[in-house]
Formats: C-alpha cells, structure tokens, sequence
C-alpha cells in the first residue's frame, strides 16, 4: 500500500428535483482523525452518514466537510375550499329568491369571498427527503474517495523526498564511520600529545593516570553505537515506507530517534571533521522530520 499524505482537498455537486447542493472537504495535518462537519440544520442523517464514512477511509488529519444545500421556494398550490364555496353559492341563491331582480354573482365576486379559495406551499414528502438525504450522502463519498486519492498522490511525491533524505542519512552516517578521526591510530594520536601536553606543564600530574582517563576518554567518545544505531534506522525507515499506509506515527518515531543519535554524535565528537558531519546530518534529519509530519 502506497504511502499517503495529510493534505488534500475535494469537491462534489449535485442536484435533485429542486435540492441544489456543493461538499467541499479539505484536510490538513494532525495527531489522530478530526473530522469536522458543517451542515445546514434538519440534516442530521447527512451528518452521521458522512462522518462515519469519513472516519472508515481515513486514518489520520484533520478533515473540514462543508455542506451548501439550497431549497428553492416551494411551488404554490391553489386549492377551491368546497364547503365554503357551497356556503357561498346558498347564500347567493337564498339571497336572489327573497330580492326581485337580483341575478347570480360573477365568478370574480364568489372568488372573492374569504375562504373560498385558499393558497398552500407545496410541501416537501418524507419520500423526497429522504430520496435529496441519499442522493447528498452518495456524493460526499464521491467527494470522500476524491480526497484520498489526492493525499495518495501527494503522498507518492512525499515518498520520493523521504527516499531522498534517507539516502542521505545513509551516505552522511557512512562518512562519519570512514571519518579518519575515527581510526585508532589518530585517536591514540591524539590523546597522546594531550598527555604528553599536560605532563609537560610541570604541575606534577601522574602520568599512568592520566593515561587511564585519556583510555576512559577514548572509550567515551567512540561513536560506534551511534552510528550502528543510525544505519539500523535507515533500514527500519525504509521498510516502513515500503509497507505503505498509514505509517506516519512510527516513521515520526524514528525521526525522533534520528535526531537523538545524531546529537549524540556531535555531543561526542572531538574532532572537527566529524563535528561537520554531524552537523550536516542533524540538519537532514530534521527536513526528514518536517516531511514526516505530513504522513498519514
């Protein structure tokens, strides 16, 4: 499985009979998954349909999903009140029968009549909602699966620099072992004249002593394990990245790791060679670390 990043952004329309609506989701870095939904009220069935989505396909970042609805207004339905039409036309009739001369009342006039005809908003059916809720929830995972296949290739172009700079550790931690401060004879060398130095102040220095702490020195800065220890995290690095998913947990520990036995390398060198070098190699571990934080 490839590696994939943190970052990435999505969008989806759609539309149903009179429904509009837009998702649009981006993700950032972060510890763990956060996902944050932003949907317009009465769409609770939207909102645990699209989190629980979100929270099966992704592992880690912060993922914002934001919802646009649009509800057009309502056709206007008219509707003839047949009870208060009769009512009307009885009344007309009653009326023309006890006046001489009266004739029937227009159409206009009987329209005219409170109650006879009434004006009602189509209302939306359970079924329609229901039909727009589905047709939502479908492309915020359209959108969902668009997103990760946005991280995927961010991470591909993630992979590449990671490879990059693991190959460096690895030529950076190789030249320190090849360092020629690092030879016996140069650090016997070495610790000799500082003896021979401090001896040859006169202040009466023990010299069998002072080659037992110049022995216990040169034990102390041996870079040995150091350097082990990094080459046995370039390998782990590297199959991590090889096993792919989402990995971004266990490769930040071993950036922690990096830069601990990296410290302890320069902490311990003596000699200004492989100070360099060491200070070469923190720095790389931390562009190693900066992309790390950006796996998932």
């Amino acid at each position: 499985m490839p590696l994939a990043s943190m970052t990435g952004f999505a969008r989806a329309s759609g539309a149903l009979g009179r429904a509009r609506w837009v998702w649009e989701l981006r993700s950032v870095n972060a510890k763990g998954l956060d996902v944050r939904l932003r949907v317009p009220p009465h769409c609770d069935e939207v909102e645990q349909a699209a989190r629980a989505a979100a929270q099966a396909r992704l592992k880690r970042g912060s993922v914002q999903a934001t919802l646009t609805l649009e509800r057009p207004q309502s056709e206007t339905e008219v509707r003839v009140n047949e009870a208060a039409l009769a009512a009307v036309l009885a009344a007309a009739e009653a009326i023309a029968a006890r006046v001489p001369g009266a004739g029937s009342p227009s159409v206009d006039a009987i329209l005219a009549q409170r109650g006879v005809v009434e004006f009602v908003e189509a209302e939306e059916t359970a079924d329609e909602r229901a039909a727009v809720a589905g047709a939502v929830i479908a492309d915020f995972s359209g959108a969902l699966e668009d997103l990760a296949a946005a991280r995927a290739r961010e991470g591909a172009a993630l992979e590449a620099v990671l490879a990059e700079r693991l190959a460096a550790i690895e030529d950076l931690t190789a030249r320190a072992d090849a360092c020629p401060a690092r030879t016996p004879e140069a650090v016997r060398k070495r610790l000799a004249e500082q003896v021979e130095a401090l001896v040859g102040t006169g202040v009466g220095l023990d010299p069998d002593r002072l080659h037992q702490e110049a022995a216990l020195l040169a034990t102390r800065a041996d870079v040995r394990e150091e350097i082990d220890r990094l080459a046995a995290h370039v390998e782990a690095a590297r199959a991590l990245i090889a096993e792919g998913g989402a990995v971004g947990r266990r490769l930040d520990f071993l950036a922690q790791e990096f830069g601990r036995e990296s410290n302890t390398l320069c902490a311990k060198s003596n000699d200004r060679g492989l100070t360099a070098i060491g200070l070469e190699l923190k720095a790389v571990v931390e562009q190693f670390r900066e992309q790390v934080q950006n796996v998932e």
